[in-house]
C-alpha cells in the first residue's frame, strides 16, 4: 500500500509540475542533447512571435478581449523565461567549457540571447523576435562547427 502511494504521489508530481522535471540535473550525468535544446529555443521563439502577434491583432479589436490579451502576454513571457532558463542553466552552466574554442564568442552570443528574451518580455516588438533567430543561428553555428 504504501509502495503504491509513492508511485501514485510521484505520478501525479510528474503530470502537475512538468516543468520541473524537464529541467536537466546538474548531476554530471553525460546525457545531454544539445540540438535538442537548440530546437526547443527555436521553438519558444515561434511562440513568442505567435504570441506577440495574437497581442497586436487583439489591441487592434473594437471590443478587447482583455482576458485572451492576458493569457497571451503571460504565454509571450513564460517561453521568454524558457529560453532564458535553457541559455542560462543548461548551456552556460553545463556546457560551456572556460578552455573551449571560441569561449568568448559562445558567451556573448547566450548574454545577448538572455537581454533578447528580456526585450520580448517587456515589449512586443518583433525585432526581437528576429534578433533571438539570429542569435541562435549565431550560436548554433559557433557551438556545432
Amino acid at each position: 500500500m504504501k509502495k503504491r502511494s509513492v508511485v501514485l504521489l510521484l505520478l501525479a508530481a510528474v503530470v502537475a509540475f512538468p516543468h520541473v522535471l524537464w529541467a536537466h540535473c546538474e548531476i554530471p550525468c553525460g546525457i545531454y542533447d544539445d540540438q535538442a535544446r537548440v530546437q526547443l529555443i527555436a521553438e519558444h521563439i515561434g511562440t513568442i512571435e505567435k504570441s506577440i502577434q495574437q497581442i497586436h491583432g487583439l489591441q487592434k479589436t473594437e471590443a478587447v478581449n482583455y482576458n485572451q490579451l492576458v493569457r497571451w502576454v503571460m504565454n509571450k513571457e513564460n517561453h521568454a523565461t524558457e529560453i532564458q532558463s535553457i541559455v542560462a542553466q543548461y548551456f552556460m552552466t553545463q556546457r560551456i567549457k572556460p578552455n573551449s574554442d571560441q569561449y568568448s564568442q559562445k558567451i556573448a552570443v547566450l548574454h545577448r540571447m538572455l537581454i533578447a528574451a528580456m526585450k520580448c518580455k517587456q515589449t512586443t516588438d518583433l525585432k526581437y523576435v528576429a534578433e533571438l533567430r539570429e542569435l541562435l543561428k549565431t550560436f548554433d553555428q559557433l557551438y556545432f562547427k
